[in-house]
């Protein structure tokens, strides 16, 4: 057995043993998120909604016939941003907000990000239910392709798994990661024609969509929920290489400076 396949099996035999602090890790952070909450939970309904009614009414006049069904092309992008923003924010601390436990008992480090990931994932997955409430109220088309959803879904949860494990292991060592990626996270929101549509973007400046890993989740996500159409070639087999490249940066990164976590939180 060479020594790639002892570290699989390593991997793998860890991650069974301790998937049941996974759980309640995951547990732990949505109940964090939503203490001392009045709504708690139903937030995840109520938020985008809100954004969306606002939105709508403000951006709806200024694209009218530019984008059909505007509220659920708003939404779609919304949630996708939304899931993609909390994973990798909660993964970015994840680390330093667990500090406490890792200084006492073992765990695999990587468990207290991909809990983070996996909080939010089940918040997204129930904001579904107000997409499909905003559909069934502006007479969208439900198609089967919506069933399609679960190929980008899954694609999406490992990129940003990949992205978190790298923003968890620079925030380590460079703390004010945390104030540069919120940041980021706002320019993010803004170039990725989330509220606009994407035509237009000038066609000099149209490289920063076409090049934009997230922008590629956020059409592959219309794709199946607001024009019921196949994924285009080139935007999933860009998501698909751009969260392989995501993951083998995060893993080799995180697994090569985990050990040096304990020095600095």
């Amino acid at each position: 057995m060479n020594s790639q396949s002892i570290v699989n099996n390593k991997f793998i035999v860890n991650f069974i043993k301790y998937k049941f602090l996974l759980i309640e890790l995951t547990k732990r952070d949505i109940k964090v998120k939503y203490r001392r909450s009045v709504l708690g939970i139903f937030w995840s309904f109520l938020e985008p909604l809100l954004f969306m009614i606002v939105l709508t009414i403000v951006f709806s006049t200024i694209f009218k016939g530019n984008i059909a069904n505007y509220p659920v092309y708003l939404l779609t992008g919304r949630l996708v941003y939304s899931f993609f923003a909390a994973g990798t924010q909660g993964s970015l601390l994840s680390i330093y907000k667990n500090a406490a436990i890792i200084k006492k008992i073992y765990v695999p480090k990587y468990m207290y990000g991909l809990s983070a990931v996996l909080s939010s994932l089940i918040t997204f997955l129930l904001s579904f239910i107000v997409l499909f409430m905003v559909m069934i109220a502006t007479h969208a088309t439900f198609t089967w392709f919506i069933l399609l959803a679960i190929v980008p879904l899954i694609i999406l949860f490992f990129f940003t798994i990949g992205v978190g494990l790298i923003l968890a292991t620079l925030t380590v060592f460079f703390r004010d990661m945390e104030h540069l990626y919120a940041v980021f996270l706002t320019i993010l929101m803004y170039g990725s024609a989330i509220m606009y549509p994407a035509n237009i973007v000038p066609a000099k400046f149209q490289f920063l969509l076409t090049y934009n890993p997230f922008y590629a989740f956020v059409v592959l996500f219309r794709d199946c929920f607001l024009y019921g159409q196949w994924f285009d070639p080139f935007t999933i087999i860009f998501a698909i290489l751009s969260t392989i490249a995501a993951m083998a940066i995060g893993v080799t990164v995180f697994y090569k400076f985990q050990d040096k976590f304990i020095l600095y939180i």
